[in-house]
């Protein structure tokens, strides 16, 4: 399982962290990957701290624990910084995904001396914009496709397409919604 992309999750509950760590697994699935996407479950409650993960890989999973030493991290809440050690674990090698409107310097400093390759994006502003309500998991979802390269972003999108066509049949505005939240989120993604 050497090729295997690990990626950990933090968000609080109800903003779609495990949702998403779902629908990317479901997205790479179909374009031929192996997948893992679990939650850690525990007492978790409307706005308190949750972690979700995926592996993705073309090779058979053969491991079955959660992850402690992911690639990538995805903070979909970026009050979580200040009281979860959300780099733990990180490879230097890998990337942190943050949604956030924070500047570069006040990010860096919150993250314990991390030195790997930070990403930005505002989740928030384009949820609202997109969807009329704050869903994060759409615009990160889309930003953890982009940095970690796990399948090309046109068949992401293309498949989230026909999976929210299916999902959200009787809802074609939040299939547009959603749609547009992804494509936008595709080229708002920044490096700090």
């Amino acid at each position: 399982m050497s090729n295997a992309v690990e990626i950990r999750w933090h968000g609080r509950g109800g903003q779609g962290a495990k949702t998403a760590s779902l629908l990317l697994a479901d997205a790479a699935f179909n374009t031929g990957k192996y997948v893992q996407g679990f939650p850690e479950y525990g007492p978790e409650r409307m706005g308190a701290p949750i972690t979700a993960y995926n592996r993705i890989s073309d090779e058979k999973i053969t491991v079955h624990s959660n992850i402690y030493n992911p690639q990538f991290v995805v903070v979909v809440d970026d009050s979580l910084l200040e009281s979860v050690d959300v780099t733990k674990g990180l490879k230097e090698d890998g990337a942190i995904i943050i949604n956030t409107t924070k500047s570069p310097e006040e990010i860096k400093s919150l993250l314990k001396g991390y030195s790997g390759r930070i990403f930005t994006i505002d989740a928030r502003k384009i949820s609202m914009e997109c969807l009329g309500k704050y869903f994060p998991n759409t615009p990160m979802l889309a930003a953890v496709v982009v940095v970690s390269k796990v399948m090309p972003v046109e068949d992401f999108i293309k498949d989230m397409e026909e999976s929210y066509a299916h999902k959200f049949a009787s809802k074609p505005q939040v299939i547009e919604g959603n749609m547009a939240a992804l494509r936008r989120s595709v080229t708002e993604v920044r490096s700090i």
